[in-house]
């Protein structure tokens, strides 16, 4: 008899965007230069001051051996020096935890908070890594309405009926990924006000946090409320403002006692994150300030150039857009989104997500990550798009 793998993973799909590049490697360039709006990263590079301070901590010998489990002293200091200007709130490093990247803080944070057959109220659409992170651990998922009227917003009572029957954790990403919506302070602060009322947790995955646009404030004002620390969770991400993906690097923000479990967590799990990449971020911080100002608003031009080229294809219609993404409601009633996405790759060299990736019902939208592509590649679309 053949040994058998863990069937919460095997039932798991493969990785999404391997998929959909095979796609795009049939593309023939019949149409002119591949435009790749499949994945979220930056699409230019990292500054030359942020390699210069990744390659001198890389070759110093102090960090070459393990660090501390929560993360390099520096960088929980300065990052929670951040948190508490772009909050206007008093955060404490002993609340920040240095994890490899965001989709691990997420990972971390669900098996601190929840077990086997518990609950876990995510968006529809949601962030597949969060889904797919809580079906390997066996962890069930409940789904929250987004409004399709009102930008996919979540939908408050859908969120309640999650939380009143039982859901243990509420998670959610703004600014959105799939959809690019930017969720309001006061729709958080209800949010975070119904998992107070059930003593459920609320994440909140700010990863595109740093793309709100110019002059918005803070996101909400959940850190300045007494004891936030017994409900709220935040994630981050350094990989897209610092455009360092390859070096692994997210933030958890929480209170002392969840960070504690989630170091047991870690301990298992990576012992600690990337230490050159840590110091590097730790003194970048504060030297490249305004070239991250910048890049908010390189991003932003390039949303306001997709914007521009969807008022010219009446067939298409934007489902919600911000920050990185988009979500566009494609035209093809009879074919799925995935169809569309393959088709799109193939003959017309323009390479996107599936709706379909990203929740139920979600057959009509395909997801395009704009950041990826300067305004002249995206001024492509008018014509691959018709």
């Amino acid at each position: 008899m053949s040994a058998l793998a863990n069937p919460l993973v095997s039932r798991l799909s493969p990785p999404p965007i391997p998929s959909v590049l095979a796609w795009a490697r049939e593309y023939k360039g019949g149409k002119g230069p591949l435009v790749d709006l499949s994945q979220a990263v930056p699409g230019y590079p990292a500054h030359p001051e942020m390699l210069r301070l990744l390659g001198e901590a890389a070759s110093s010998p102090k960090t070459t051996g393990y660090g501390p489990i929560e993360g390099e002293g520096v960088l929980r200091d300065a990052y929670a020096r951040h948190m508490s200007d772009v909050y206007g709130a008093s955060v404490a490093a002993a609340n920040i935890h240095i994890t490899a990247g965001c989709n691990q803080a997420f990972m971390s944070v669900a098996i601190a908070l929840a077990g086997s057959g518990d609950t876990v109220a995510l968006t529809n659409p949601f962030y597949f890594n969060q889904e797919t992170t809580l079906s390997m651990l066996g962890i069930k998922r409940v789904l929250v309405d987004c409004n399709t009227e009102n930008g996919f917003l979540p939908e408050v009572q859908s969120a309640e009926k999650a939380l009143a029957a039982g859901a243990k954790v509420l998670a959610v990403v703004t600014p959105n990924n799939p959809t690019g919506a930017v969720y309001p302070p006061e729709l958080l602060l209800e949010l975070f006000s119904l998992c107070r009322k059930h003593g459920a947790w609320l994440i909140v995955d700010e990863t595109y946090r740093d793309f709100l646009p110019e002059g918005y404030g803070a996101p909400h004002p959940l850190l300045g409320i007494p004891s936030w620390e017994d409900t709220l969770i935040l994630l981050y991400s350094f990989s897209k403002s610092f455009c360092i993906p390859g070096h692994r690097l997210g933030a958890i923000t929480a209170g002392v006692n969840v960070v504690a479990e989630i170091t047991k967590v870690m301990d298992n799990m990576q012992i600690c994150a990337p230490r050159a990449a840590q110091v590097a971020v730790a003194e970048a911080m504060p030297i490249l300030a305004d070239w991250r100002a910048g890049n908010r608003l390189e991003i932003a031009r390039r949303a306001d150039a997709l914007r521009a080229v969807m008022s010219g294809l009446p067939a298409w219609e934007i489902g919600a857009l911000g920050a990185y993404f988009a979500f566009i409601r494609h035209p093809f009633a009879e074919l799925s989104s995935a169809a569309v996405a393959e088709r799109l790759a193939k003959e017309a060299g323009v390479v996107c997500l599936p709706g379909s990736y990203f929740g139920e019902g979600q057959e009509h939208y395909l997801r395009l990550a704009f950041a990826n592509a300067d305004a002249a590649s995206i001024g492509l679309l008018a014509d691959r798009l018709r």
